[in-house]
């Protein structure tokens, strides 16, 4: 019984040492009282986008993904892609679609079925977007457009 009542006054010890250590952090990370509120609400709060975008569709990507080792059954990907391009850039970016197009099934059939499927919709949104950024910057080229988002994705 004494065994226990140690016990039981060791794990509340710890408890209100873990405790008393989470409220030393949290008081150490606050924002210091003495700077104005206006400034830290200004530093916070990015600059306003002003430029008018256009979203325009790069339809039926459709590409055969890699089959895995011993794997007989041929597995497809088909995505819709939605372009965020400035108001006066939408030419260019029209100009460019087959070339995006292109890009964007490099970058697509290099998966393999089971790294794909486990793919969220960000995660392959980012790897077009750092394919046409790579391949922009290899040109040297300004990239014509602000992002690629995914638009529908069907893998089977």
């Amino acid at each position: 019984m004494k065994n226990n009542v140690k016990l039981i006054l060791a794990f509340v010890a710890v408890g209100l040492l873990a405790g008393v250590g989470a409220g030393a952090a949290v008081w150490w990370n606050m924002p210091s009282k003495s700077a104005s509120p206006a400034a830290g609400a200004a530093a916070a709060k990015p600059p306003a986008d002003t430029k008018i975008y256009k979203y325009l569709n790069l339809e039926k990507v459709v590409v055969m993904l890699r089959r895995n080792q011993g794997d007989s059954v041929t597995h497809y990907m088909s995505t819709d892609l939605v372009i965020k391009v400035a108001e006066d850039k939408e030419k260019t970016v029209k100009e460019h679609m087959p070339l995006l197009r292109s890009i964007a099934v490099k970058s697509l059939s290099s998966f393999p079925m089971d790294k794909a499927e486990y793919m969220t919709i960000d995660q392959f949104a980012a790897e077009i977007n750092r394919a046409f950024a790579e391949n922009y910057a290899k040109e040297h080229r300004e990239k014509p457009f602000a992002e690629v988002m995914i638009g529908k994705l069907i893998i089977e």
